[in-house]
């Protein structure tokens, strides 16, 4: 799908095929999963190579962040899905070559809708270049991303909370409920992993671009150089921020594996203890259920309340030394 928007009284608007066809000065050449006739009209507009689908998946810095034929084609990694808990990371071309702006992608970031939709309206940001739109379509994913790490952050203090709340159930529920934990934390590390992958693509990408103004290849305007900045103080800031709820995510991880542990080994010790205090008593009735001639104690009119006696007390004694020591 191609949409082509121009520059109209300080807002876009979407050219049809009859405007394109008349070189109408283009802003922002939208390619969503694009055929090879739409690829094809835009090369032959702006005179670039589009770069493939394959290409564009490349991880190699050269590969993503280059000048070719008077342009540069900048990639990037977007997170999209941002709203469940999944993510799924794409990539995401930007080239500019003048006053336009190419964008390529294979998948479908809402952030590309809300602000295509909110450029559209008449009272809208004024955009009149290719450059002020790449930044602008920039600060609505950094947006977008800050969104969803406030939503995990709000998560992980939720999982926090579950983790050391005082639980009163019985140990193997309790289990459960921190084996379940542990799948929501590891749900929520690799959420901010591809968080943070993302954020970092967007500082790689803005720096490049404001590399290319220090070389004198574009003059940037003031106010793109302000936005420039904003962008990457958003990125580091909420980069940091990731790092911040990722390090919580790996405490809470090694937390809960630890009271795993501790549950664990509250059952071996009750296993232990019950069977100190019931080696005893098995030796009374083994003694008592020996088959000699002579044992005196079978005569007895008392003897078999006394061996219970025995045994009831050699039990009683070791579970009274025990939780004298607070080993129960």
């Amino acid at each position: 799908m191609l949409r082509s928007y121009k520059s109209q009284n300080n807002h876009f608007a979407l050219l049809d095929a009859t405007e394109l066809a008349e070189t109408t000065p283009v802003v922002w050449f939208d390619l969503f999963n694009p055929t090879q006739t739409e690829t094809r009209i835009v090369e032959q507009h702006l005179g670039i190579e589009i770069p493939t689908r394959d290409e564009m998946q490349e991880i190699e810095l050269s590969d993503r962040l280059y000048q070719e034929d008077g342009a540069e084609f900048m990639t990037m990694t977007a997170a999209t899905e941002l709203d469940g808990d999944n993510p799924v990371k794409v990539p995401v071309t930007f080239i500019l070559k003048g006053a336009t702006l190419v964008t390529v992608r294979h998948a479908d970031p809402k952030p590309f809708h809300l602000y295509a939709a909110r450029m559209q309206r008449p009272n809208g940001v004024a955009c009149e270049s290719g450059e002020l739109a790449m930044l602008g379509l920039l600060e609505a994913m950094i947006d977008r991303t800050a969104d969803a790490l406030e939503r995990i952050g709000n998560e992980v203090d939720g999982i926090s909370r579950e983790v050391f709340r005082k639980n009163t159930s019985s140990v193997t529920k309790k289990t459960r409920d921190l084996q379940s934990l542990i799948e929501q934390i590891g749900q929520k590390g690799d959420f901010l992993s591809v968080i943070r992958e993302s954020l970092v693509s967007v500082g790689r990408l803005v720096a490049y671009h404001t590399a290319l103004d220090g070389i004198g290849v574009r003059r940037a305007i003031k106010e793109s150089r302000q936005r420039v900045k904003l962008i990457q103080r958003d990125a580091a800031s909420l980069g940091d921020h990731a790092l911040f709820l990722s390090n919580k995510i790996n405490f809470l991880l090694d937390a809960t594996l630890g009271l795993i542990n501790l549950e664990q080994n509250q059952i071996i010790k009750i296993f232990s203890v019950a069977a100190v205090v019931f080696l005893p008593p098995t030796l009374v009735a083994s003694i008592y259920g020996m088959n000699f001639d002579v044992m005196p104690e079978l005569k007895l009119g008392f003897g078999y309340p006394m061996a219970l006696f025995m045994m009831v007390l050699s039990a009683y004694l070791p579970f009274l030394y025990f939780k004298r020591r607070g080993w129960l």
